[in-house]
C-alpha cells in the first residue's frame, strides 16, 4: 500500500533477448512494447499510456488507470523467440502464477471486451490500404482484421476449449457468439482454478489484448484517410 497521496507504481515485466526488450504492464493487459534495448522498451511503454487511457476507459476503469503511478520493474525475464523475433510477451510474470478472484477476473474480462470494441472500431474508419510498414509493406486492413481475430479463433480460444469455425471471421454476429463462448469459458476456468492448458488465465487474457490493440494501433499509425 502507498503512502496517503502517492500513486501505486504500474508494474513491469522486461522480457530482454539479444535483439529486443518487450515491456509489459502485465497487471493492465493489452499495455505492452518492444525496442531494443530495456529503457527504450519502457520510454516507449510510457508513450502510449494515453492510447491505452482510452482502452482502460472504454473498460469502465478510467479513474483507476488515470490514478496509476510510475512505470516500475519488477520482474527481469530473459527473452525467448517470441520477444526475440516478434515483440511479443512469450513469458508469464510471476504474479500471474496466482490464482484470480472472480473479481479480478471481470476486470480483466472487461479490458479484453474493450480491446475488442478498440479494434472492431479502428478497423471500420481506418482505409482499406494502408501506409507501407517500416520495412516497406505489411497487411491491409482486410488481412489484419482475418489475422488478428483467426490467431484468437485457431490459438487462444481453444485453450480454454472453445472452438469456433474460421469462417466465422468477417461475420458479425458470428464472432459476438465467438466472444461470448470465450469469455463464459475463461470464467468458468478461473471458478474451477484451472489453466488454459500451458498458459495462465492471465496471460491468456494479456497475449490476446496485446495482439488485438498492436493491430488496432498498427491500423491507426499506418491509416490513409486523411490523406485521401
Amino acid at each position: 500500500m502507498s503512502p496517503a497521496g502517492a500513486r501505486d507504481p504500474v508494474r513491469v515485466m522486461v522480457e530482454q533477448g539479444r535483439k529486443r526488450a518487450v515491456a509489459s504492464a502485465f497487471d493492465w493487459p493489452g499495455w505492452g512494447r518492444s525496442a531494443k534495448l530495456e529503457d527504450a522498451a519502457m520510454a516507449t511503454l510510457e508513450a502510449y499510456r494515453p492510447r491505452y487511457a482510452v482502452v482502460a476507459a472504454r473498460a469502465g476503469l478510467g479513474d483507476e488507470f488515470a490514478a496509476a503511478g510510475a512505470l516500475e520493474i519488477v520482474e527481469r525475464l530473459p527473452g525467448t523467440g517470441m520477444s526475440e523475433f516478434y515483440g511479443v510477451s512469450g513469458q508469464t510474470a510471476q504474479p500471474e502464477l496466482e490464482p484470480m478472484s472472480e473479481a479480478e477476473c471481470e476486470r480483466r474480462i472487461a479490458i479484453l471486451r474493450a480491446c475488442w470494441a478498440t479494434f472492431d472500431d479502428v478497423a471500420a474508419r481506418v482505409s482499406p490500404e494502408l501506409r507501407p510498414g517500416p520495412r516497406g509493406g505489411g497487411r491491409d486492413r482486410d488481412r489484419i482484421i482475418r489475422h488478428t481475430n483467426g490467431a484468437e479463433i485457431l490459438e487462444h480460444a481453444k485453450k480454454v476449449g472453445v472452438v469456433t469455425p474460421p469462417e466465422a471471421v468477417g461475420d458479425a454476429g458470428r464472432m459476438a457468439a465467438h466472444r461470448d463462448a470465450f469469455v463464459d469459458a475463461i470464467r468458468d476456468h478461473c471458478a474451477r482454478g484451472v489453466t488454459a492448458r500451458s498458459w495462465t488465465l492471465q496471460f491468456l487474457i494479456r497475449r490476446c489484448t496485446w495482439h488485438f490493440l498492436d493491430h488496432a494501433w498498427e491500423m491507426e499509425d499506418r491509416d490513409l484517410s486523411s490523406e485521401r
